[in-house]
């Protein structure tokens, strides 16, 4: 089964507000075992949601609209609606009496603006909303069917999972599905891409795609099976196929993160650590406690970002601060070193860095350029990353954080870095 998501708006269109319902709608249909072709963004304009929908309904099985169900003059979904199945709307008698008896037990009088949201164009039904006052509307075509649902998030999600997931879950002509998320990191999307080029042919089963966020590269995976068990097994061969072919640059699934991914090593191996931080000023020690019951393994964190700090702190040497720079790979040895020794942990790992958007002196020191140490019981690792001037101060911070997890989860799964 086909579907097409149509998002309905005029402050989603002006990008005074971010459509956040059509990727969650897309992403239900898809573990129904439907494939949403187009995602549409139309206006608060009769007649482009009435195109939209016209449209929709010729070229797939399922359309999902959202938005444009309230009381106030420019929600017009109902209208485009009516327009485009060629219906009159009509007053459902038991809509009106339910939107009369939620203003009652709020003890407040009902805006007489309230009464357009139980017009109905005829033919069609009427979907509870659990969460408000603007109902959904199911119409049933010859060839598709079409789902208005409110436009308010959560109001759209209870009214989705009250009545369309297991009407549709019933009714669809599709076979089971199955998918997974394979997380990845230090490697480009290109990379990947080219490893994996084979298994990315549109008319494959399952089929595989890429997306990046944030410095991580996902591959999803998806299939579909006469049943779920086939489904699944089709998923986790390709998975496994991918994971050989990936190799360590794949750290989990899901929503795994790279701190989980440290910490069941850390766990696993009963190892503590410690940070020293300059330039992203804590927040690798608050991914450290993100989870709970990381007492366990993470003991102290350092935030030294004048030289002042280094010294106090850790005892970097002045000679070696004015010698090198804070930011030089002495100095990151040096910081991961003494925060081993001070913390009396096993594992240590030090950020040192130019986060901007001032401060650099490019060529030698640009903005972007991060050293990473990590001190271990044999020795100090230290890693030279240029991010980029082109980043964010909070991205250069954010992929200093996940460069130093990585060097560190590399480090724990004895991969040479």
């Amino acid at each position: 089964m086909k579907a097409v998501i149509i998002s309905v708006g005029t402050e989603l269109v002006t990008g005074r507000c971010v459509d956040t319902n059509a990727a969650w709608l897309a992403g239900q249909l898809v573990h129904l075992g439907i494939s949403p072709i187009r995602n549409v963004t139309v206006g608060d304009e009769v007649e482009a949601i009435k195109s939209a929908i016209e449209l929709a309904l010729a070229e797939s099985d399922v359309v999902c609209v959202s938005g444009g169900l309230g009381p106030t003059p420019d929600d017009l979904s109902r209208h485009a609606l009516a327009e485009a199945i060629g219906q009159s709307l009509i007053e459902d008698a038991d809509t009106l009496s339910q939107l009369e008896a939620f203003f009652d037990a709020l003890e407040r009088p009902m805006p007489e603006s309230n009464k357009r949201q139980a017009l109905v164009p005829r033919g069609c039904h009427v979907i509870p909303n659990p969460r408000g006052t603007a109902p959904g509307i199911h119409f049933r075509g010859p060839g598709a069917q079409l789902f208005a649902l409110p436009g308010v998030p959560a109001e759209m999600k209870a009214t989705f999972e009250t009545y369309v997931r297991d009407l549709l879950a019933d009714t669809r002509r599709t076979v089971c599905p199955g998918s997974a998320r394979l997380l990845c990191y230090g490697v480009s999307e290109a990379w990947i891409g080219e490893v994996l080029a084979d298994l990315m042919t549109v008319e494959s089963n399952p089929t595989v795609g890429i997306t990046a966020s944030e410095a991580v590269i996902a591959v999803h995976v998806h299939a579909t099976a006469r049943d779920k068990a086939e489904a699944e097994v089709l998923v986790d061969s390709a998975a496994a196929e991918i994971r050989a072919r990936l190799g360590h640059a794949c750290f989990g699934i899901g929503s795994d993160t790279l701190q989980l991914a440290v910490v069941r090593l850390l766990c696993k191996r009963r190892l503590t650590i410690a940070t020293a931080e300059s330039c992203t000023g804590g927040l690798l020690a608050a991914c450290m406690s993100d989870e709970p019951g990381s007492s366990a393994y993470f003991m102290r964190g350092y935030v030294v970002y004048a030289n002042t700090a280094k010294s106090d702190l850790l005892g970097i040497p002045h000679a070696m601060l004015e010698g090198h720079g804070a930011v030089s790979e002495p100095v990151a040895n040096e910081m991961a070193l003494r925060c081993r020794e001070k913390a009396g942990v096993d594992l240590a790992v030090s950020i040192t860095g130019i986060a901007g958007p001032g401060g650099g002196d490019p060529p030698r020191k640009p903005v972007g350029l991060v050293f990473v140490g990590l001190a271990h019981d044999t020795g100090v690792i230290v890693k030279r990353v240029l991010l980029g001037s082109h980043l964010t101060r909070g991205e250069i911070r954010d992929r200093a954080c996940k460069t130093a997890l990585n060097l560190v989860r590399l480090h724990l799964l004895d991969v040479v870095v």
